[in-house]
């Protein structure tokens, strides 16, 4: 049988999706159908302080480290290496946690690498979620989106004032915050894509660093149940970036932009080595070169 008969269509034609978008320049669509966005009509407790969401805090806490103990012991979830864990050991303060997305399980991945640092006894970490995602995934995973330390977006000013005062409570609290700043999940894209502003005006506005996480991959040889070898993740957690001094507020956000990105670059480069392209038309690729030179 032909190998590309035994590969999942639907993981096919993700990829096909992928390279128009790449093609198109189209780095913040998400490739996959997610379920339609229901929209955030009642206050979240970000916070925690009702009695019923530290109850299901805590089971989706407990659920969802089972689950990640079991991913890994089935070899779903492989993660190979953890380098430069010291540079989340060492920060003082809260910070944002930045990462690339494309998979479901990197946010596993993040929570791993948390559970190995010396600040998971002591701190927690939120993860920043979709609109959507919080009030219309089904089954399991909605479960763990609603409950699991997450702080979802919403298209309400209202609802999103109470998403930024609780940032700014969590950080100052010393804890940190996951966001995935290309916005868009590409399944087992590998480059960096161009990132948005919303992470690093967080981290401007509450004076906290951004600790840039790159996840690289290499191919196991497991091949999984959609007919694609699983990958082998290789966590690199490089040193944080802090707000530039003596400048204003919109220009402190662009310059951690654009040193998170060119850290990503440079990891990118470093492990796969070979120099950082895309296919995107040039047009549309220059108005981008603010953020990826």
């Amino acid at each position: 049988m032909n190998e590309e008969n035994q590969k999942s269509k639907e993981r096919l034609e993700i990829l096909k999706k992928i390279d128009e978008y790449e093609l198109e320049g189209k780095f913040d669509v998400d490739v996959e159908e997610d379920p339609p966005t229901i929209a955030l009509t009642k206050d979240v407790d970000y916070l925690n302080k009702k009695v019923t969401s530290k109850i299901n805090t805590s089971i989706a806490n407990i659920a969802g480290k089972k689950f990640l103990k079991k991913i890994i012991k089935e070899k779903a979830l492989i993660i190979k290496q953890i380098s430069g864990i010291e540079n989340l050991n060492n920060l003082e303060s809260g910070a944002i946690i930045t990462c690339n997305h494309f998979n479901p399980f990197d946010c596993f991945s993040i929570e791993y690498m948390f559970e190995k640092s010396n600040k998971s006894k002591s701190h927690k970490l939120y993860k920043v979620i979709r609109e959507g995602n919080y009030t219309n995934f089904p089954g399991f995973y909605g479960f763990l989106f609603k409950n699991c330390n997450t702080l979802p977006l919403s298209s309400s000013t209202n609802i999103m004032e109470k998403f930024l005062e609780a940032t700014s409570q969590i950080l100052k609290d010393k804890n940190y915050i996951l966001i995935y700043p290309e916005q868009s999940m590409w399944w087992n894209y590998k480059k960096p894509k161009p990132l948005k502003d919303g992470a690093f005006k967080i981290a401007v506005k509450n004076d906290v660093p951004v600790l840039p996480v790159f996840i690289t991959m290499k191919e196991s040889d497991i091949v999984g149940n959609d007919g694609f070898n699983i990958m082998e993740y290789y966590i690199n957690i490089e040193k944080p970036i802090y707000k530039k001094d003596g400048i204003s507020q919109k220009e402190a956000i662009k310059h951690m932009k654009k040193e998170n990105y060119a850290t990503w670059k440079s990891v990118y480069e470093s492990f796969y080595e070979i120099p950082l392209t895309y296919t995107t038309k040039k047009e549309i690729l220059d108005k981008y070169s603010s953020i990826i030179g």
